[in-house]
């Protein structure tokens, strides 16, 4: 695949920032690239993923691009007295990247996925964007604020602010449930992982019923350890070949390994 380290200026940022991009080696004469947008987690950056995992190689499988953003330590949230790295994340950055390349600009050719801080990212922008984005995938997903609260303690306004963000666009169990109202096609389908250890599972699972009691197409994945690379890694695989890329896909591997 071709990697480009791109760097450019974002108006909802209000500054210049930076995005790593995998596009297919032999583009298809005329044929957008359907694309990913993976998110990191909290203590990252853009480069984590080409740095700790094998998505370069993962992602070769298939006809698909890859573009991963900086998210800084945001949530990918909309800052109450800094950038607006929400509507960046889930509006601004694939408007521009569609624009640069030769990407697919509509829902069935967009998907976003993430770990941890990423995961939250991932859920939130596909809950509040599901006219945008066919499929989410969130590993290790930060499922409920209360978290970021009781372990991140001073990081906590800085993102979120002083006001209750019950029914907000943070809040995913209520913004999950305002997408079910929607017709089934227009639902994003969703990939959740969590490994057994990891300090973020009983939020996973309170977050996995509520998704399935809502009648989600939902794929649950589990397994042992933390959070950890390791996991990760190999749930990249897992969300590739589960995505929906139709005649897209090559099929080199099974869900669930």
């Amino acid at each position: 695949m071709a990697f480009l380290n791109t760097h450019f200026f974002a108006n909802s940022l209000g500054m210049c920032t930076r995005c790593n991009v995998l596009l297919p080696d032999r583009p298809q004469a005329g044929r957008p690239i359907p694309t990913l947008y993976l998110l990191h987690g909290l203590s990252d950056d853009e480069t984590i993923w080409m740095r700790r995992s094998s998505i370069e190689l993962f992602a070769n499988r298939y006809y698909l691009a890859v573009v991963m953003p900086c998210g800084d330590r945001s949530f990918y949230s909309d800052l109450p007295n800094g950038s607006n790295y929400f509507q960046y994340v889930s509006e601004e950055l694939p408007s521009l990247m569609e624009s640069y390349f030769h990407l697919r600009t509509d829902r069935e050719g967009r998907f976003i996925a993430g770990l941890s801080m990423g995961g939250f990212g991932a859920l939130k922008t596909a809950f509040a964007h599901p006219d945008k984005y066919a499929a989410v995938g969130a590993m290790s997903a930060v499922c409920d604020i209360a978290w970021v609260e009781n372990a991140r303690g001073p990081l906590y306004p800085s993102i979120f602010g002083t006001q209750d963000q019950k029914n907000s666009v943070n809040d995913l169990f209520a913004q999950s449930t305002r997408v079910a109202a929607l017709p089934k096609e227009r639902q994003p389908r969703i990939f959740q992982y969590c490994g057994v250890e990891d300090f973020l599972w009983q939020d996973n699972l309170r977050l996995r019923d509520h998704l399935r009691d809502l009648g989600f197409e939902h794929h649950w994945e589990q397994g042992p350890g933390g959070h950890c690379w390791e996991n990760w890694n190999t749930q990249i695989q897992n969300i590739l070949a589960w995505l929906p890329l139709d005649e897209n896909k090559t099929r080199t591997g099974a869900i669930g390994i």
